[in-house]
């Protein structure tokens, strides 16, 4: 199936559906509309039916209550004929002998008003009989009033009611009608419809009209039909399906005119797609509007003009794509994910010279070249990691020397370690800029730095193997190649300053421990950490004593050499996991993950005997001052003082006021409801040295391990769960990790 015809059928489809749903609907609403409507009709006909009828009644009641009543009853009784009350009085006495009859009597027989029972003929007129007693109770006749029921209280009828209505000649429907104000030639179709209806059914006749009937029934004695004409437009249905078809027919011409006129622009473009995809850039669809369609023709246009240029550009010379190779380079400079640097600095060297392979390699601690991106080099056979390429001969000895090399090399000759290459190019990634002394921890900034603290002048290779086709690299090559090199470097330099950067943001410039900004991230985490897995979190929040003695007594420079030998007793009694912070100027505070309120009470012990212990010698020039110094600390722990990370902090800050208060030198444990509770029962100078085992040591009791609280491995109940790193104490701030599972 074609496009056309799938747009015509959708067309289609989609004018069609509402045009058939809306023609049906608009039949069945105006039907139901129209039943409703003559139903509602025939119900107040059928009403004003009854009144009428019953007000006929009443006022032949009231008549012969008169005549009754009257001494001169035959007096009476031509009056109320006289003025038309009833059409006929009849006196009768108690044997039914007529004593009394007025003019000319309506046609037999009469319908008694309080009948219901029905007749086998239709009734002549309306009566109602009242029975005549004397003044002692004994009967004396009757008296009988009559109204004739004929065609003229049958147009009546029709004019109160707005129906037409019918006078059945006998009980049931298929009777000849007596009187009748239905048009001529429908009646027979309303007696016939009538036939099968009782109660207040509402039936339709194949003409148009609304039938039901009324009677006999209580108050209405006479067996009557009603009907009216339907209010629905004449053809209406005929009219619904010739708008149909001529919808129809409309839509069937307009759909395939535009799915005709859509699909001519789509036939040429995809012919000149076709000349295109045969290499033939030349080829252009006309633009015949400003559609989509015709955007998308004047954007194919415009493509392959585009890629005609383009093509032209990458086969008119290489020159111009090392242009844009050194243009690429400037870009590099101002990204930070390394690795991605030097595979991009890899994959375009490679292509813009051609080589089959290469390899970015960088210097580290050990005097040797690391590979940190490759391509097209097979991985060493050994299987241990990166390639690893000694400084010496070949690609090695460009490190050395700082100077590019390029030249061929038999694949016998090949250096150990190196990859295996007929013609090699090698350039140095030179340092961009003097940087001065080593910035960071380790003997040098950059690996591979000297042992006196400055960087180096070359800290990476940029090497390429085996040009395809077999020429060796030429000075072209080399030109081009050290111009990327250097971009390279900025590169690799910006990525290096940005890390630096980042980690001096989070640590404290004097003492080296985490600062207030890491305190922040590091509470948050370890509390979302701690309420996952359902463990504990220790808080200690810690505070030099008389601290401004200090600096009032020895100057700040002493102040500065105490916080910093402070930080570093700190560092020495926690675990690897445990983090320690400045929170500013002699407050600090320290993180033991996973530890309750007893683990946490003894490294509270234990630094203050750190602290305690020796005195911190301070000075210039002259004698060293030996400086005693003892420290305050506040203890907390997550979940029971606190919810979130600055509940706990603050119930911490509590318990360090609390020692403070005890006389400092001392610590505390905040209470669950804030209070704060007196020191477990430990020395205050308990320490290592007096056989408390430091956070996270394995302590052996005298039946076996002791398990700690939560679900890990058995450890001193004592302490945080963990065990201390392999090497001790960790001497400097550490960056964020996973605590590791007990």
């Amino acid at each position: 199936m074609t496009l056309r015809a799938r747009l015509t059928t959708a067309l289609l489809t989609v004018v069609l559906g509402p045009v058939l749903v809306g023609a049906y609907f608009v039949g069945s609403a105006v039907a139901a509309v129209d039943r409703s409507r003559s139903t509602e009709r025939l119900a107040v006909a059928a009403t004003a039916v009854r009144a009428s009828v019953d007000a006929l009644c009443q006022q032949l009641r009231a008549a012969a209550d008169t005549v009754a009543l009257a001494d001169d009853r035959a007096a009476v009784a031509g009056q109320v004929v006289g003025r038309g009350l009833a059409a006929a009085v009849r006196v009768t006495d108690v044997a039914g002998k007529v004593t009394h009859a007025t003019g000319q009597s309506p046609t037999a027989p009469w319908r008694d008003c309080s009948a219901r029972t029905p007749v086998d003929v239709a009734p002549g007129a309306l009566a109602v009989r009242v029975d005549l007693w004397d003044a002692t109770g004994v009967p004396q006749g009757t008296v009988t009033t009559a109204q004739p029921v004929d065609p003229a209280f049958m147009a009546r009828l029709a004019g109160v009611t707005g129906a037409a209505v019918t006078l059945l000649g006998g009980p049931d429907a298929a009777s000849r009608p007596r009187h009748t104000t239905e048009p001529a030639g429908v009646h027979e179709a309303v007696l016939a419809a009538a036939g099968g209806l009782d109660g207040e059914r509402v039936v339709g006749t194949a003409d148009g009209r609304y039938v039901r009937r009324v009677g006999p029934s209580d108050g209405q004695p006479l067996p009557l039909v009603l009907s009216v004409p339907s209010d629905r437009p004449p053809g209406l249905y005929a009219v619904l399906v010739a708008a149909v078809l001529l919808v129809t027919l409309l839509a069937v011409i307009v759909a395939g005119r535009l799915a005709r006129v859509t699909t001519r622009p789509l036939v040429e473009l995809v012919k000149a797609v076709d000349r295109v995809a045969r290499g033939d850039l030349t080829a252009r669809v006309p633009v015949r509007s400003r559609d989509e369609v015709g955007r998308l023709a004047d954007a194919f246009n415009r493509m392959t003009r585009e890629t005609g240029t383009y093509v032209t550009a990458l086969t008119s010379s290489r020159d111009q794509l090392r242009g844009h190779l050194a243009v690429l380079g400037d870009t590099l400079a101002s990204t930070h994910d390394l690795q991605r640097i030097l595979r991009l600095i890899l994959h375009s060297a490679i292509a813009a010279t051609g080589a089959r392979a290469g390899a970015v390699l960088l210097v580290e601690p050990g005097g040797q070249l690391v590979a940190q991106a490759t391509e097209g080099i097979e991985a060493p056979a050994s299987g241990s990691g990166p390639i690893r390429v000694p400084l010496g001969d070949l690609v090695g000895a460009v490190t050395v020397s700082g100077e590019s090399r390029r030249g061929r090399v038999e694949p016998s000759g090949v250096p150990p370690g190196e990859p295996r290459c007929r013609t090699y190019v090698a350039v140095p990634f030179a340092a961009p800029r003097d940087v001065g002394p080593a910035r960071g921890d380790g003997p040098a900034a950059r690996p591979g730095g000297p042992p006196d603290g400055t960087a180096p002048a070359t800290f990476g290779v940029l090497a390429l193997y085996d040009r395809l086709g077999g020429d060796d690299f030429d000075d072209d090559d080399l030109v081009t190649l050290r111009t990327f090199a250097g971009h390279a470097a900025v590169a690799v330099d910006n990525v290096r300053v940005h890390e630096e950067a980042q980690r001096l943001s989070l640590t404290d410039p004097l003492t080296g421990l985490w600062n207030y900004r890491y305190l922040r991230q590091s509470l948050r985490r370890e509390v979302e950490r701690a309420t996952r897995f359902g463990r504990m979190l220790s808080v200690l929040v810690l505070d030099l004593d008389r601290f401004k003695h200090i600096n009032d007594t020895h100057g700040h420079t002493a102040g500065d050499l105490v916080l910093v030998e402070f930080a570093r007793r700190i560092r020495g009694e926690i675990r690897e996991v445990d983090l320690a912070f400045r929170q500013g100027g002699e407050e600090f505070v320290v993180l033991l993950p996973e530890t309750d309120a007893l683990g946490a009470a003894i490294v509270a012990g234990r630094l203050g005997a750190a602290v305690r212990g020796t005195p911190i010698a301070v000075g210039g020039l002259g004698e060293p001052v030996l400086v005693p110094v003892t420290v305050s600390i506040g203890v907390a722990v997550h979940p029971d003082h606190g919810g979130t990370g600055q509940e706990v902090l603050d119930a911490a800050d509590e318990a360090l006021y609390a020692a403070k208060a005890s006389g400092r030198d001392t610590w505390r444990i905040a209470g669950m409801a804030g209070a704060v509770t007196p020191a477990l029962e430990l020395p205050v100078s308990a320490g290592p040295a007096e056989g408390l085992p430091r956070a996270g040591a394995r302590r052996e009791a005298p039946d076996g391990p002791r398990a700690t609280r939560g679900n890990g491995p058995e450890t001193d109940p004592l302490q945080g769960s963990g065990t201390a790193a392999p090497d001790g104490p960790t001497s400097g701030p550490h960056p964020p990790r996973q605590s590791r599972g007990r």
